[in-house]
């Protein structure tokens, strides 16, 4: 039996850099939707492998594969915040079990955390929210002030995401998920953050 099949249905694995294969746990919590093994090798093709020196947010985090994913691969810090609470004390334990230093998780509501501000640049944010409940452009505007001049948002929705505020990277599609990797364009003359916009 393949390494892949003997993974199971209620834990995820990472599939590259320091703790490559480790397994992490997912807990049975209403709209948790982890990111598949296959899209994040993609993601991660897209982005060269090695996040060395990167800093990340890892925004509704849930089984936190994308953000223990980039930690995995070299990033400096990995900022994830998920607001169950049971969810998150999971996170802290797959944490502590994993010794990843480079990753600070908060409880808090992702929108909340995302509009207060957050004194850094980032270069990648992971936006991952559950469907149907959080308007995702809405999201990206309260995450576009926060990016680094080169920095790149991970979506995953739905349905495609179009906007003109944002360049579109590269897409994919697996099943009935849209992922996405996009830049904020520079549109001269305007400006597209609305503190209050993420509800």
């Amino acid at each position: 039996m393949s390494r892949r099949q003997t993974v199971h249905a209620h834990e995820v694995r990472i599939v590259g850099g320091r703790w490559r294969r480790h397994r992490l746990p997912v807990l049975d919590r209403p709209g948790l939707r982890p990111t598949p093994d296959r899209v994040r090798e993609t993601l991660f093709n897209w982005l060269g492998q090695d996040l060395t020196g990167w800093h990340c947010i890892d925004a509704f985090a849930g089984s936190g594969a994308l953000g223990f994913e980039a930690a995995s691969r070299g990033a400096a810090s990995v900022w994830m915040i998920e607001a169950d609470r049971e969810i998150c004390a999971n996170l802290m334990r797959i944490r502590q079990r994993m010794d990843a230093a480079v990753v600070h998780i908060e409880c808090a509501d992702a929108c909340q955390a995302l509009r207060r501000g957050i004194p850094a640049q980032w270069d990648l944010v992971f936006l991952d929210p559950p469907f149907g409940d959080i308007d995702v452009l809405s999201v990206l505007d309260a995450v576009r002030p926060l990016l680094s001049p080169a920095g790149l948002v991970y979506v995953e929705s739905a349905h495609p995401v179009t906007a003109a505020e944002w360049q579109l990277v590269r897409q994919g599609r697996a099943g009935q998920v849209h992922y996405h990797l996009l830049r904020a364009a520079t549109l001269e003359g305007k400006s597209f953050v609305d503190p209050g916009a993420c509800p």
